[in-house]
């Protein structure tokens, strides 16, 4: 079939072309901006799942969605080693500027302003450009300016709160890989949103991250469950994997059959990145429409060798030797969650001996704990791609 017109899109974080079985949480995103527009308090999402399953992408929709309803949205991902503020200043300040468009400086927005001057100064943020681009409001005493992040930080939301308030405006900070801020830092800002939603304030966070960014919130601020709506996204239902496989194709003029399109099913578990890439090489083996189960066996030779080079090894490849050993103990152990202490058991070893190794690979989000004593990959099909790599387990 025609390459050119192949509807698939097998990239990290890229669009699908049909955005499948996610219409609950868009619905209710939606609900949540529009009643902050109206001056209503909302719980603030958070989107949770393994990897594959299309939060980066889900999380872009909300915000476009959130962008068109009169939200001024600022989006930004939580990379290893960089610090809280870091990531924030430079965001809040385009919320800033974009306030800054619907109405002449007022002293709340000038308050804001400085509010967010003195934040820099304070905490030392490096951000180049940074001092000579932060606005015109006058420099204020008294206001973020202690040199207590968390409490700065919360007086900086807050104003900031005001400021988009006064203008019948909301803002929203839509942050991806959310896991990766520090428990301390992510108490920060958790404490300042908690500020605002007190206050009335339309300021919220739409966040994204990692099965383990449900315990690190509860961790960070104890009540943080009733700040937050979590929305757990999971592998796809078997009809809304079936639309996000035949409605493209159908757009292009071309089909699955049913066979093809459960072996998909099977091969793929549900997982959005999985059936992009199912889908893509399907497509490319198939000479003529509709799709077969033959197309699909050749697109599933092709489908695991890319997997294996590209998503599932460049995670590999950025472990320690220990953290690929003990990745490969809890394969041997099954695909699913396995206890820490059978892993430890492979290992020839106490639990608390190979504990460093399991927090490393939690840190690095490679595992995650589903219970106290469990682990589990945050990659779906992992443990099936370790004993592709390491055939033979060994110590």
């Amino acid at each position: 079939m025609n390459p050119v017109s192949n509807p698939f899109v097998p990239s990290a974080g890229s669009a699908p072309p049909e955005l499948a079985g996610r219409e609950d949480v868009i619905r209710d995103v939606d609900i949540g901006m529009r009643r902050m527009l109206a001056g209503k308090v909302i719980q603030a999402p958070l989107l949770v799942g393994l990897r594959g399953v299309g939060k980066t992408v889900l999380l872009e929709h909300l915000r476009k969605q959130s962008l068109a309803a009169g939200v001024v949205c600022v989006a930004m991902e939580a990379p290893e080693g960089k610090s809280l503020p870091e990531l924030l200043v430079p965001q809040l300040r385009t919320a800033l500027l974009e306030l800054d468009r619907w109405k002449s400086a007022t002293d709340k927005l000038n308050k804001a302003w400085g509010a967010l001057r003195n934040f820099v100064s304070g905490v030392k943020v490096k951000y180049e450009g940074i001092e000579i681009g932060i606005g015109a409001g006058a420099s204020i005493h008294g206001i973020a300016d202690s040199g207590d992040v968390e409490q700065d930080l919360r007086e900086l939301l807050i104003v900031i709160g005001e400021a988009a308030q006064e203008r019948e405006k909301a803002v929203a900070l839509f942050i991806d890989e959310l896991q990766y801020v520090p428990e301390q830092e992510l108490g920060w800002l958790i404490a300042g949103l908690h500020a605002c939603s007190q206050r009335g304030l339309p300021i919220t966070m739409v966040g994204a991250g990692l099965p383990q960014l449900i315990g690190n919130v509860g961790k960070a601020k104890s009540y943080a469950e009733r700040l937050f709506k979590m929305h757990h996204i999971d592998a796809l239902g078997a009809a809304a994997a079936r639309d996000a496989l035949r409605l493209p194709a159908r757009r292009e003029g071309a089909d699955f059959d049913d066979e093809a399109l459960e072996e998909i099913l099977r091969q793929t578990r549900g997982y959005p990145y999985f059936i992009q890439e199912w889908g893509d090489k399907s497509w490319l083996c198939a000479e003529r429409s509709p799709i077969t189960r033959a197309d699909v066996d050749c697109a599933t030779e092709r489908a695991i060798i890319h997997l294996d080079d590209s998503f599932f090894r460049v995670r590999y490849d950025r472990c320690t030797p220990a953290e690929r050993l003990y990745m490969r103990a809890m394969a041997e152990c099954g695909d699913a969650a396995v206890r820490s202490g059978d892993v430890a058991a492979k290992l020839h070893k106490q639990s608390n001996q190979v504990a460093p190794v399991r927090n490393s690979l939690i840190r690095k989000g490679m595992v995650y704990s589903p219970a106290h004593g469990d682990t589990a990959f945050t990659v779906p099909m992992f443990a099936e791609y370790l004993k592709r790599r390491v055939p033979k387990f060994e110590i």
